[in-house]
């Protein structure tokens, strides 16, 4: 097997494209190496990402033998891929989409991916296959040609390739000149009905003029403008807007390092990771998202569960029973999961970030929801479950398996939440809930004191315990600290540079061993966290040398993994991580308060 450590330099190949139905990453090669139908949380249809036998393909390359040079762009501010293929015969483009814009008043987000390739110059030869699969590898389809189309039967729904291009030279994977424009249209259920070329380039011109449209809307700091822009494309392509369901990724068993089995799938709506995303996207001026989440957040009837789970499926539905797939895994890391035990965890932190997630439905004069839905029930049932679960110890932030304590991160958001519930009670004029809030912050910041260390000058991972955490680092943030001397802030973080940073910039999350021993990579959240921090307490110019450094972690698109080693320069973990954008987001608005200049300067 190849020891994967050794590799140098290591980037995901890929681009990423989506329309808040689906999501699908695209190689540098042309293949689609990862999309799952008909949801995020399904099996792939093509899945060469963690088995490049079982996977499948549907890539656009050169002739067989032939080299290549390639390069991968987004069309400026949008969700639409080009990649450029460069061979000695000439260099063609094949350019990625998945339609998304307004119709009939609603958003028109088909399951459908739409692929063109243009000849660019010479006379390139290119070979075209597309080979479906279902059940994770396990269903090969019967294929079926019909008069300008290619049908794959045996999955859940048809599936069906239409093109302008032969279909026996796709289906015999035989090469061919490129001498025009070819079109391909692939759709899961219902098909495309309509003129493949001219409906190809109406659905072009709207999806792209939707996202450019989008980003307009986007509140922007003065810094870092064009890795913020990419960041929150890739945040809104994690929502899944049939439900509001928010995903942290949409890949799974990405290693967070090779060769230790830290493989996740991470296709599921945790509620923390949703929190975080809203936030993003509210400091960007985007609300749609957040109103989506709250109908997600009410159909998972609070009212008449006993408690949350950290995580669910993208429909609201409980089970996430954590399999593991015969499948060879990325690069050869096994195992490969589907599903995740974390779902059965006690994590209590998840409250405090519903509220946090949704005050601004109630607080933020600019949002309009709808005034019958401004009731205090939502919020008087989530801050029970903190008055509830206050000295009950979890599985932490960090999910340890196993292990539980009462851990400083679900105190930090009993704290914030309950100040939330606060500004809501404040805002609906309902005494009751304003002063059970209060007296729910005064609780959390009692037991939060009793996670210092005098020794360490810093708040530590969990009542009794002396472990740093970097997940601490928000206390600062969140606002803790605003009415406390500003040394706690700076103890803390000197504490935490001393304790967890692997190289300036670099954070592992904590230092004492877990299941799987101790930890190698560094996980790129702390490293936002800390940079936002710096922030905080003023040292804008030290924030902003070190996130020029951190971002440096990007491939060649501007897209973030979850974890980075440092000593291989290397991106590792599932991929796009919606918690790394999220921090880039959060850094930029952050130093760009801190400096407090003029637009003009």
């Amino acid at each position: 097997m190849e020891n994967t450590q050794k590799i140098q330099n290591h980037r995901y190949q890929l681009g990423l494209i989506g329309n808040c139905a689906y999501n699908a990453l695209i190689n540098t090669d042309t293949n689609i190496s990862w999309m799952c139908w008909p949801r995020f949380d399904s099996s792939f249809i093509f899945g060469s990402l963690l088995d490049n036998e079982k996977g499948g393909e549907f890539s656009i390359k050169p002739a067989s033998g032939e080299s290549f040079n390639s390069s991968q762009t987004y069309l400026k501010n949008t969700n639409i891929l080009r990649t450029r293929i460069e061979t000695k015969e000439g260099v063609y483009e094949v350019l990625d989409f998945a339609p998304r814009f307004s119709l009939f008043e609603r958003y028109h987000k088909p399951l459908m991916i739409f692929r063109k390739v243009k000849k660019i110059s010479g006379h390139p030869r290119i070979t075209v296959r597309c080979q479906p699969r279902g059940n994770y590898g396990e269903v090969i389809p019967k294929h079926l040609m019909g008069s300008n189309h290619i049908r794959y039967e045996g999955l859940e729904q048809p599936v069906r390739l239409t093109t302008n291009a032969s279909l026996n030279y796709i289906l015999e994977e035989k090469p061919f000149f490129l001498e025009e424009d070819i079109y391909f249209v692939l759709s899961w259920g219902i098909p495309l009905e309509g003129p493949l070329e001219t409906t190809f380039e109406d659905f072009f011109n709207r999806t792209e003029k939707y996202w450019q449209k989008w980003v307009e809307h986007c509140h922007l700091p003065q810094i870092f403008q064009p890795e913020v822009i990419r960041s929150a494309l890739a945040l809104k392509l994690h929502q899944y807007e049939d439900t509001g369901a928010i995903i942290a990724s949409a890949t799974t068993s990405l290693p967070e390092i090779p060769h230790e089995g830290r493989n996740w799938d991470y296709r599921f709506c945790w509620l923390r990771d949703t929190y975080y995303t809203l936030a993003a996207l509210n400091s960007l001026g985007h609300f749609e998202e957040m109103e989506r989440f709250a109908h997600f957040i009410e159909n998972l009837n609070l009212h008449d569960l006993s408690t949350i789970q950290p995580c669910y499926r993208i429909d609201g539905s409980k089970d996430l029973t954590e399999i593991i797939l015969p499948l060879k895994g990325y690069q050869g890391n096994t195992p490969v999961r589907v599903g995740n035990q974390a779902s059965e965890q006690i994590q209590h932190d998840a409250y405090g970030q519903i509220l946090l997630a949704l005050f601004k439905l109630y607080t933020d004069e600019r949002i309009n929801y709808k005034s019958e839905k401004r009731s205090a029930r939502l919020v008087e049932r989530t801050l029970g479950y903190i008055e509830t679960y206050m000295e009950t110890p979890d599985n932490g932030v960090w999910e340890f398996r196993g292990k539980q304590a009462l851990h400083s991160y679900a105190l930090m958001f009993h704290w914030a939440g309950s100040a939330a519930a606060r500004s809501v009670a404040r805002k609906i004029n309902n005494k009751d809930l304003y002063e059970r809030a209060n007296l729910a912050m005064d609780r959390a910041a009692a037991l939060i004191e009793k996670t210092y260390s005098s020794r360490k000058k810093a708040y530590t991972q969990a009542v009794g315990s002396e472990h740093l955490d970097a997940s601490i680092l928000q206390l600062i943030t969140v606002g803790y600290f605003h009415n406390k001397d500003i040394e706690l802030s700076r103890n803390l973080i000197a504490a935490i540079e001393q304790e967890l940073m692997l190289s300036p910039g670099f954070l592992v999350r904590y230092r004492h061993a877990d299941d799987f021993g101790l930890q190698k990579s560094a996980f790129l959240v702390c490293s936002f966290w800390y940079i936002e921090a710096l922030a905080n307490i003023g040292e804008a110019d030290k924030a902003e040398q070190l996130l020029n450094e951190v971002m440096k972690t990007t491939n060649h698109v501007g897209l973030m993994s979850e974890d980075f080693d440092v000593d291989t320069n290397s991106q590792w973990g599932n991929f796009p991580q919606t918690y790394s954008h999220v921090g880039l987001i959060n850094c930029a608005f952050a130093i760009d308060k801190a400096r407090r200049t003029p637009p003009f300067m």
